[in-house]
This record gives structure tokens, sequence and C-alpha cells, in this order.
């Protein structure tokens, strides 16, 4: 179930929340670190990522589910975001190089169907980068945050879901391991440092990258063999012998 877009804005506005913007923030810029010339697509909530796009692709769009609800972005500039069910995209079949999915794919009952759709609009070679509450944090089991809300995840469920939906995963980060709250705020550029070096399995979030994938490869079946019945001889009741 989606929050109420107010419940998104007002969490980011929020001294936890401008954490996690300047934190996720960064993982997300590390994965796409060029979009130049490039069409990027926001989808959930994601215009707390897309800032640092603006100025560098070529256009930069963000789509916010309608059970969400959709808020004016930018608020200094003609509107990129827009309401749109997530499984039905307005946009056409190969229009975008670049998406970021934030605050969706846990929040959507339909996961698979958004994704494939996600899919349909990427074009061949583009990338997605998803953004989904990672099912070992502490940010899962608290629902002070946005990723304490809806699915939390593990890799290999995250994996499975992408790969149904025709997407292979090219590469992994994990985000937030300061515990979301004010009492950790200082110290947070520091647990991220360490929870990144030690590979520590306890982060917020899992941020994953993976590519369009063109054709499904299909497993070779050998045609099973047949058996035909052996066939008797009979004798045939008035019948003449032969000679």
């Amino acid at each position: 179930m989606f929050l109420d877009v107010v419940d998104l804005r007002n969490f980011y506005a929020q001294p936890v929340g401008i954490m996690t913007r300047r934190l996720l923030g960064r993982a997300i810029r590390a994965r796409f670190d060029n979009v130049t010339g490039m069409r990027v697509l926001g989808l959930g909530y994601p215009t707390p990522y897309l800032g640092v796009f603006r100025e560098e692709a070529e256009r930069c769009l963000a789509v916010m589910p309608a059970a969400q609800g959709v808020v004016r972005w930018p608020s200094a500039a003609p509107t990129l975001a827009t309401l749109a069910d997530e499984t039905l995209l307005p946009f056409p079949t190969s229009s975008m190089d670049r998406v970021v999915i934030v605050h969706a794919l846990e929040m959507t009952p339909n996961a698979a169907e958004m994704l494939r759709e996600v899919w349909r609009v990427l074009a061949p070679g583009g990338r997605l980068l998803a953004v989904v509450p990672n099912r070992r944090g502490v940010w899962a089991r608290l629902d002070t945050t946005p990723f304490g809300n809806g699915r939390p995840f593990s890799r290999g469920q995250v994996v499975s879901l992408l790969r149904e939906a025709l997407f292979t995963p090219v590469g992994w980060d994990e985000a937030l391991y300061a515990p979301p709250s004010r009492w950790f705020l200082n110290t947070a550029v520091a647990w991220e440092r360490v929870g990144a070096r030690l590979s520590l399995p306890f982060s917020g979030v899992l941020v994953v990258e993976a590519t369009k994938q063109l054709y499904r490869p299909v497993a070779v079946r050998r045609p099973s063999r047949i058996a035909e019945p052996a066939l008797e001889p009979v004798l045939v009741p008035g019948g003449v012998p032969a000679g």
C-alpha cells in the first residue's frame, strides 16, 4: 500500500529525511554518474534524488503512482512531475535511457507488472536503478520512515523479481547504515563509511542496478521418445494357409 505523498514530503523535510537524501543520493549518483544527453525517468517518490540529473540529462521526468498522489516538482520551474498508474506509464516504448525507482517496489501490489512496464519504456541498453528496503536492516523494522512501510526485500528476492521481468542485475550498493534517529545524525557519515568498508549486512536499503535484457533465454528440451508397441503374429480363424 502506497504512503500518501504528503507524508513522504514531510519526511524529507525533517532532519532524518535530510540525512537520508544526502546519503542515499550519493549511492544513486555513484551508479548513474554520467547521464549527459540521456532521458531520465523517476518512478515512485524520486524527486529528492532527481535534482542532480536535471542540468545534465536531456530530459528528467518524475512519475508518481495514482494511489500515492503527486506534488509539484520542481517548485520554482515548469513542472516535470505527473500522476499515472505505475503499470501503465504514459510514455512510448523505448523512450527512456535511465529509470530510478524509489519508494515504489515495496509499496505497489503489482511489482512484477510495474517492472515489465519499466522494461517497455527503457531503450535497448537502458539501465534501471531500484532502491528497496533491506529485510535485514533496522529501517525496515521501524515505521517512522517510508522504508518501514510495505514489503522489504532480501538480495535473492530482488534478483528473482528483476529476472522475471527480463532485467539482469549488474551492480549492487547498500546505504543507510546509521539507525533512523536524530541521535545518530552527527555520526551518520562515519556509520556509512564503516558499513560500506566492512560490507556489513544491516544496511537500511539495497541499491541495485540492472540492465534491460532483450531476449529471454529458453531452455532446450529434448523430445521424448515414444515407445511403439511390438507386433506379434496372430492366427486368423478360418484362414487359408498359403500354398
